[in-house]
């Protein structure tokens, strides 16, 4: 039988069960593989029922190329029809997926105990109600945030919120003082925590209410990017009445090179993009879930045209809105002929260039051609612009990209705002507005300054004496116990 001593060292990741959580982990693991090769990784995987080919396909790739990383599929549950056919959102859907795992979860954990070492158990920030079972089992936790150090200060304060206001944040019409975070219109909150009846919303509360009990949190970005905020949860600004658990900023960790096994040939848009003055071309990319109506896509391309500048755009086929918000199903191509303005493709070959569903979004954003972005404020999509020293303008669609525009906008300084109705759609007049802005303003002059020493910080971030490489170096450290030293 094997001793403590003799088993084999692990780190065991319980990501939530959305595709680009999984991607952040995975980068993770391959950072911490980098610098210590010997741990074996284990990932276990909530089997979601909306479509899960990308997710599929994505942990078979990974499988292949990390042979020390292991994958457990939980026992899948199937959702009660009487849930898929509600008003249920995403979020609310993703919690009952994960409160079903708890059995699942602890059972799984005494089972790796058997052979395995573990080190730590590191959560995801959205299946943090699942730490007192890592507790119960004497497993370090940490709480992984895939997103910004804004977004975990505001998790963190959320109790205190909670016990202040009774009202729902979409109904007070004020703003919020969150230590570390530009005042908040409460309408920009994440989206989970609008509704104060909502079930999410009471899932979001007790994974922050579990947040006491962790041994660390890990974020993906870097102390340059968001000085306030990771302050203020390093001093216990955001934690109140509990000692302070070590903040391990890591960033920036993005997927630099996953696109480059997509095919063996270039892509097209980066053929047309070699074809491109410097600096000139506005790339539009609303990730996986980025989908528009058909009037809105004929806006955008209005405004487009009007603006007279170079563009690349990734357009996504519209889709139902049962589909929009349980992501079920594959989407099927997208048919330009219909979607956009009768003659919109010829009247622009000159300066833009549309392409279908997806584009390899970090090489565009590293191209020398690509002079802006239009984003969706997905926390990788930032990373990966600002890593390309890529200025944008916000446009957020879902989840906390609302609140990330306000971060990015009043506090970081890297975006200019995109002004949307109260219905969320966006008039051509805007869309042509804010491309001018970004390109020929000196406002965007601005803008494009600050994301270019940003590039410069997070180069300097990952080098051997830099913040990040000097927290993950703490990281592991943190995971030797007294006797691996004997």
């Amino acid at each position: 039988m094997k001793t403590r001593k003799t088993m084999k060292e692990a780190v065991v990741f319980y990501p939530a069960p959305l595709i680009g959580h999984l991607v952040s982990t995975i980068e993770l693991c391959k950072l911490i593989l980098s610098h210590r090769p010997s741990l074996a990784i284990h990932i276990l995987i909530t089997i979601a029922p909306y479509d899960t080919a990308t997710a599929s396909n994505y942990i078979s790739a990974v499988s292949t190329a990390l042979p020390s990383v292991s994958f457990h599929n939980l026992p899948p549950f199937t959702i009660p029809q009487t849930l898929l056919s509600s008003s249920l959102n995403h979020e609310s859907l993703l919690f009952h997926l994960l409160h079903h795992n708890d059995p699942h979860l602890h059972q799984t954990l005494l089972s790796l105990s058997q052979t395995h070492s573990i080190k730590a158990l590191i959560f995801d920030i959205l299946s943090t109600q699942s730490i007192p079972i890592a507790s119960q089992l004497n497993i370090p936790s940490y709480i992984f945030n895939p997103s910004n150090a804004s977004i975990l200060a505001v998790f963190l304060y959320h109790r205190t919120l909670h016990q202040k206001y009774l009202q729902s944040f979409k109904d007070l019409n004020t703003f919020l003082n969150i230590p570390g975070v530009p005042p908040m219109p409460s309408s920009d909150m994440p989206k989970p925590l609008l509704h104060r009846n909502d079930e999410a919303y009471h899932n979001f509360l007790s994974c922050s209410l579990a947040a006491d009990k962790a041994a660390g949190y890990i974020v993906n970005t870097f102390e340059a990017l968001e000085p306030s905020s990771t302050k203020a949860i390093s001093q216990g600004l955001c934690l109140l009445d509990f000692p302070v658990a070590p903040l391990f900023c890591l960033g920036p960790i993005v997927a630099a090179n996953a696109e480059k096994n997509a095919s063996d040939h270039k892509h097209q848009c980066l053929r047309w993009l070699d074809s491109q003055p410097s600096k000139s071309v506005v790339f539009l990319c609303f990730g996986s879930l980025g989908v528009f109506s058909k009037e809105q896509l004929c806006e955008i391309a209005i405004g487009l045209e009007k603006s007279n500048q170079r563009f690349l755009w990734v357009v996504r086929n519209p889709v139902t809105e049962q589909k929009h918000n349980l992501a079920l199903g594959l989407q099927e191509e997208p048919d330009f002929e219909l979607l956009l303005p009768k003659g919109f493709l010829e009247r622009t070959k000159e300066k833009g260039l549309v392409v279908k569903s997806w584009a390899p979004q970090a090489a565009v954003l590293k191209h020398d051609s690509v002079g802006g972005f239009v984003s969706h404020c997905g926390w990788n999509s930032v990373l990966e612009a600002v890593c390309g020293g890529v200025p944008m303008i916000a446009w957020p669609l879902y989840a906390e990209q609302r609140f990330n525009r306000v971060v990015l906008v009043e506090e970081i300084k890297v975006a200019l705002w995109m002004h949307e109705s109260e219905s969320g759609f966006v008039a051509a007049t805007e869309v042509e507005e804010r491309v001018r802005e970004l390109m020929e303003s000196e406002r965007g002059n601005r803008v494009r300054e600050r994301v270019t020493g940003l590039k410069d910080e997070a180069k300097g971030a990952v080098r051997e004496d830099g913040s990040s490489h000097v927290a993950l170096v703490k990281l592991l450290k943190s995971w030797k116990s007294p006797e691996d030293s004997k």
